[in-house]
């Protein structure tokens, strides 16, 4: 509980007011608009909420110094100095103009503001606490959605490919990256080159040819088994002696005897035109260069030509073009499969292959020259057949390997007719950013992105819980506000209820939805045309429905109990019906709480309240002008309470009681209006307001001893005798009446006779 003002120093109208009153359970402070009265209301409300602007921004006008403010309560003393309070005072609670502004509507529009306002006493301090919690997991997510914005500007674009941000992140590692993009490369060339793939053709085979060697050594081994041994031994015996070339020249020259013999008696030498009748080796060569010897001759020529044939002349060259053909047609279709690569030496070919030639041929001449020598192939010969042999598997291997790709080729060109271009160029966009997201520097950027990410999804869990925790609580607290609205409403005297209060769950926060319900109709807060909050109710029911939202949250705040509650002006624009009913209600809640204080402007509205409230537990206030601003001191609410007709008939009486000659002239002039005030009420017929007693008087007079009769004769004879001596006390009847003569004896002799008489009737 506040026990004291004890210092208001430099804020508003209090230059340095140190008032001396305690403050009790219930405090009304009094005072005329201008004199303080929300000045010290916001000073309270910036003790609950430790808002030390509401402080600072009504410093006193002209002052040089802060202001300064102590007020004791039950903790101690709280302090405002140098723009802060040491303690803040959480359980006072305001009603006031900002208190309408904020939860009901400002002037006479309902804005957002005022809603969510509405919103947060509805929920009280438990509900706001919730509410607190979502919005601050609304804010860190808001937070989090603008770090993602930036680690997401941080990914390069050009990185993402088609990829938007999270796709982006999201992509696995692959190991078979690097091959799903060449092929997806090869497919897209494939693609834009379709129609140069559909005309190209595969490869062809291309091979080396080999030596048959075992034919080759069946024509060195060969002779004329026919010949006898000593014959062919004479033959080469004398060849010999001829030298080089000496057989062939010898078997060149035995087809030349039968031409040189012509027209001679025998043969002859065609040489040396000698007969050859005598000469025994003739016949030796006869039978050493026989049709066999021609026979053998001819199958070596052959033999040779055929290895010539075989592996000479563009034999060779057509090899390297087949393998230059092999190379252009891998080179074209490289680019859209996988192939083997055309690794393969020609140079060397060549000089194995022509070894091998050479070295046979050499053997197959040298046999040409001595048909009948018996000869094999020799080591050499063999070795180099062998080395180009191995030329020739290398080759085949190779020839074997591209044209088994011939099979891929043609799935290439299947798929370059199917294929979609677009997709194509898609799918390698996708890969290729696939490939890129895991490059170290987008990495990181992309780890910082996730990792956000996760952060932002742990903080919307707790926001879900958060918001779940609060829907539950307003499932319960709305209903039940609903209803204690709608009941101090009843209580109020008010012509509408409250319907459909609900939360609202918006981007910029909670707020309470509502309509009012006027004659069973349902009127919108807000209206572009027709019933609305604005148009349909008065000022006065806007303060009433402001009324019933603050007493209704109390209601439902669970620490009412220690509660402070400052209520500034709480029936303005009031029906006298309702201001009846407000006072009922605030001294209803003052047993309730720990303390009420209620400032305003009206001393009818606290006098009532005085009159009703127990003098033991409450004191009054007075906030006076002052020769600098203004004061605060004791009320005495009595004299302000009773009427004008109860203070003279004070005076009078007092007057009985005791003579005071300072006061015989106010107790002469207040005699005529107590007669007056007592005519009002007992004839209210024959003396309504603004009657004299003289026409009064003579109306009655007139009636005497008749069936309407007013007064009898007695009593207008004495009526009239205390109106003649009240009129001289007074201007329009005597104009020296400030002058006047009075005796103690008797005005006391005709106070007497006024009471008696306006107490008998």
């Amino acid at each position: 509980m506040i026990d004291r003002i004890h210092l208001l120093r430099n804020v508003g109208q209090f230059d340095n007011v140190s008032p001396q009153q305690q403050f009790t359970p219930l405090t009304l402070i009094y005072g005329e608009n201008g004199r303080g009265k929300t000045t010290v209301a916001e000073i309270l409300r910036s003790l609950a909420t430790n808002d030390p602007v509401l402080v600072t921004e009504r410093q006193r006008l002209g002052s040089p110094h802060p202001p300064h403010v102590v007020i004791s309560h039950a903790a101690g003393n709280a302090i405002f100095q140098n723009g802060v309070w040491n303690r803040p005072l959480p359980d006072i609670t305001i009603f006031d103009d900002a208190f309408v502004s904020a939860n009901v509507c400002s002037g006479i529009e309902i804005q957002a503001a005022h809603r969510q306002g509405l919103h947060e006493l509805i929920l009280g301090a438990q509900g706001v606490a919730l509410s607190t919690a979502l919005q601050a997991h609304v804010l860190r997510i808001e937070g989090h959605n603008t770090a993602l914005r930036e680690l997401a500007d941080a990914i390069p674009a050009a990185a993402r490919g088609p990829y938007k941000v999270d796709p982006f992140c999201a992509l696995p590692p692959d190991e078979a990256i690097d091959a799903k993009i060449q092929e997806a490369e090869r497919r897209l060339a494939a693609a834009r080159a379709s129609d140069a793939i559909r005309q190209r053709p595969g490869f062809q085979e291309f091979g080396l040819p080999d030596f048959d060697l075992d034919a080759i050594d069946q024509i060195l081994g060969r002779g004329l088994p026919g010949l006898e041994a000593d014959a062919a031994a004479r033959v080469r015996a004398h060849i010999a002696k001829l030298g080089q070339g000496g057989e062939s020249w010898v078997a060149d020259g035995m087809p030349r005897i039968e031409r040189a013999s012509q027209g001679q008696d025998g043969e002859i030498c065609p040489f040396c035109a000698q007969d050859l009748a005598g000469s025994d080796i003739i016949a030796h060569y006869r039978a050493y260069f026989s049709q066999a010897y021609e026979d053998l001759k001819a199958v070596i020529r052959q033999t040779g030509i055929g290895v010539r044939d075989t592996h000479g002349g563009d034999i060779p060259s057509a090899f390297e073009r087949n393998i230059r053909t092999a190379a252009q047609t891998h080179e074209f279709w490289k680019d859209f499969t996988e192939l083997p690569e055309i690794e393969i030496d020609t140079a060397a070919i060549a000089r194995d292959w022509s070894a091998a030639r050479d070295t046979v041929l050499g053997q197959l001449r040298e046999k040409a020259a001595a048909p009948l020598d018996q000869t094999r192939l020799t080591p050499e010969a063999r070795q180099a057949v062998q080395s180009y042999r191995a030329r020739i598997a290398e080759v085949a291997a190779l020839s074997a390997s591209v044209v088994g790709a011939n099979a891929r080729l043609d799935i290439v060109k299947e798929q370059a007719q199917a294929d979609d271009l677009a997709a194509l160029t898609s799918d390698l966009a996708k890969l290729n950013a696939q490939k890129v997201r895991f490059n170290p520097a987008v990495a990181q950027c992309c780890d910082a992105y996730l990792a956000e990410k996760e952060a932002k999804g742990a903080t919307e869990l707790l926001r879900t819980q958060a918001r779940t925790a609060l829907d539950q609580y307003r499932e319960q607290i709305f209903p039940a506000y609903e209803a204690a609205i709608n009941d101090f409403l009843r209580r109020f005297g008010a012509s509408f209820r409250l319907g459909e209060v609900q939360s609202v769950n918006m981007r910029s926060g909670s707020s309470a939805s509502y309509c009012v319900v006027i004659n069973q109709q349902n009127v919108n807060l807000t209206a572009e045309a027709g019933p609305s909050f604005r148009n349909t109710l008065s000022a006065g029911d806007r303060n009433t429905l402001a009324l019933a939202f603050f007493f209704a949250s109390l209601e439902q705040d669970p620490n009412l109990a220690n509660k402070i509650v400052v209520i500034d002006d709480p029936m303005t624009s009031l029906d006298e019906h309702r201001t009846l009913r407000t006072r009922e209600e605030i001294l209803a809640m003052g047993r309730r709480v720990q303390q009420v204080i209620v400032l305003s402007h009206s001393k009818a509205f606290l006098c009532h309240l005085w009159e009703q409230a127990d003098r033991n537990a409450a004191v009054a206030l007075r906030i006076n002008r002052a020769a600098i601003g203004s004061d605060i001191a004791g009320w005495d609410v009595r004299n302000d309470s009773i009427s004008e007709h109860d203070k003279r008939h004070e005076l009078v009486r007092g007057y009985l009681r005791a003579a005071d000659p300072n006061q015989e002239r106010a107790v002469a002039t207040a005699l005529r209006p107590i007669l007056e005030a007592f005519m009002r009420i007992a004839y209210p017929e024959y003396f309504p307001p603004g009657t004299l007693l003289g026409p009064f008087i003579r109306t009655c007079e007139q009636r005497v001893g008749g069936a309407n009769e007013i007064l009898s004769a007695a009593d207008i004879t004495e009526l009239n005798r205390l109106k003649d001596y009240a009129n001289r006390f007074h201007h329009d009847s005597n104009p020296a009446w400030q002058v006047a003569a009075i005796n103690d004896a008797e005005l006391t002799d005709f106070v007497e006779r006024t009471l008696l008489f306006a107490s008998r009737r």
